[in-house]
């Protein structure tokens, strides 16, 4: 698409990921759940078994994580990114007529490839090569849609396997799935805005597309800094955002597996239970919302440092409540903070070390991540089971997430914002 058009074709890609990623999230990460109860009484095989290959998937989308990243950075989302989607919905089908525990493993350990080739690391990684000024907007776009996914999906997955039984409900969802992410995949991502001789946002270059050069707002020339892996893995930044990031995503993980089991332990009916979890996604989208709205308002350092702080907080006050209403004053800013840290992940790497180098950084942290959030559900079980019940747990967890804040606020006085830098070179 031309520049003359008038239409930035960034926002093309943006809308084209919030559907795929709603669609590839629904599908490959949290329909599984509905799934579990159906397949214990057909197959016989208990909850820990059919749990254990989720949680293998996830592992293994954590592992592939920095290798997906560096692809990327050398290839651009197109190929990755429609194979992943081939990928996924061809395992579905595989799943659908699985008989055997060890092929279900299989299947998951595929499954893992999948999701690192095609959920928001690499979403993210396409949108920071697209935007600059406006990435907050387009990582905006991307995670209210992919917010929705649970939403969709999980009531959808649920009447098709009442309707048609869990191997036609698979049957089903891989049709979606292909449908709704691979043509788009193949059709719309493009690698980087010069291959349309454009810079990010959509500002036409000065000199050639082939410079990574802009206008600033006062006319001058200007360069977009750029660290590579190496560099960021030498210095201190990347480990105290890897160390925030992954703390934060522990208790996050813990809470969205937990929370049910805790409220049943504390008196609540399962319906209750279940219906206050599940404002926790209502209120990711509001938190995503909110920091997206404070992006430049307030200092960067104070916005991220305090998602992590408010979660820890929303800890405390669950461990102090003793009604649906306290609960409720621990749901609204504990999803909202989740829901935020979405957000603040991908923006930081960028503002950290800038987009050249996205993919492979990105892929980096999303493996601390991914494996953070693969062992929060069952060390938690482990910890509860040891202590005696779920304080302790969610002491642990308040304790991790303010750690977090100090780690994100430490991380961000030393590495500041990358900013354009005058070009030195334009006219010589």
């Amino acid at each position: 698409m031309p520049p003359q058009c008038g239409f930035y074709y960034g926002w093309m890609i943006a809308g084209t990921l919030a559907v795929t990623e709603t669609a590839s999230w629904g599908v490959l990460y949290y329909a599984f759940a509905v799934f579990l109860v159906p397949m214990q009484e057909e197959l016989g095989w208990s909850q820990t078994a059919l749990t254990g290959a989720y949680s293998l998937g996830l592992l293994v989308s954590g592992l592939a994580a920095p290798l997906v990243g560096r692809w990327l950075d050398r290839h651009g989302p197109r190929g990755l990114m429609t194979i992943g989607s081939t990928l996924g919905a061809a395992l579905l089908l595989v799943w659908a007529s699985v008989e055997d525990l060890l092929v279900f493993y299989l299947v998951w350990v595929g499954m893992g490839l999948a999701m690192a080739a095609t959920l928001y690391e690499p979403a993210f990684a396409v949108l920071a090569k697209w935007f600059e000024r406006e990435r907050a907007r387009a990582l905006l776009l991307v995670t209210l849609a992919g917010g929705l996914a649970s939403t969709i999906f999980l009531p959808l997955s649920a009447w098709l396997v009442e309707a048609q039984g869990w191997r036609g409900a698979l049957f089903a969802l891989a049709t979606i799935l292909a449908l709704l992410t691979i043509l788009p995949h193949a059709l719309v991502l493009r690698r980087r805005p010069e291959d349309l001789g454009l810079l990010p946002d959509g500002i036409e270059p000065t000199r050639s597309p082939r410079e990574e050069t802009a206008r600033a707002p006062n006319g001058a020339h200007a360069k977009l800094r750029s660290v590579p892996l190496g560099a960021a893995l030498r210095g201190p930044a990347f480990w105290l955002l890897a160390a925030a990031l992954s703390l934060g995503t522990l208790s996050q993980a813990a809470m969205y597996v937990h929370l049910i089991p805790y409220l049943a332990g504390r008196g609540y009916g399962l319906g209750l239970a279940a219906t206050l979890t599940g404002l926790i996604g209502a209120s990711q989208v509001l938190g995503r919302v909110v920091v997206t709205f404070l992006e430049g308002r307030l200092p960067r350092n104070a916005v991220a440092a305090g998602i992590f702080a408010l979660q820890a907080a929303a800890l405390v006050v669950l461990i102090g409540s003793r009604s649906p209403i306290g609960v409720l004053m621990f749901i609204l800013p504990f999803g909202a903070a989740s829901g935020a840290v979405t957000i603040s992940r991908a923006s930081a790497v960028a503002d950290f070390y800038g987009p050249a180098h996205y993919g492979s950084i990105g892929g980096m942290v999303g493996m601390f991540v991914i494996g953070a959030r693969t062992i929060a559900p069952v060390g938690a079980g482990a910890v509860s089971a040891a202590l005696g019940g779920y304080t302790p747990v969610l002491w642990t967890l308040a304790s991790g997430s303010a750690l977090a804040a100090i780690a994100m606020f430490m991380a961000q006085r030393i590495v500041p914002p990358l900013r354009l830098e005058p070009d030195t070179d334009v006219g010589r």
